[in-house]
């Protein structure tokens, strides 16, 4: 199976949308940079630590599975 071969849907980009705050903001809030934020966003990302799932979810409001999704 190669490595981008998955079905993990990120929903960043709606979750963002939905509060009006951008990448730039987030990345900002969990000091995480605005590149690897949208490397995530994007569904390029081939991994993420829990440490940035946490920050991510505490600053959004959300849980990880609001977040990340197997789609069929």
């Amino acid at each position: 199976m190669p490595d981008d071969d998955h079905r993990i849907q990120v929903n960043l980009g709606r979750l963002l949308a939905e509060r009006n705050m951008t990448l730039a903001e987030l990345a900002r809030r969990i000091d995480v940079t605005v590149v690897n934020l949208s490397v995530l966003k994007n569904g390029r990302a081939k991994a993420i630590r829990f440490s940035t799932l946490t920050a991510i979810c505490d600053a959004l409001g959300c849980q990880p599975g609001d977040l990340l999704e197997v789609t069929r």
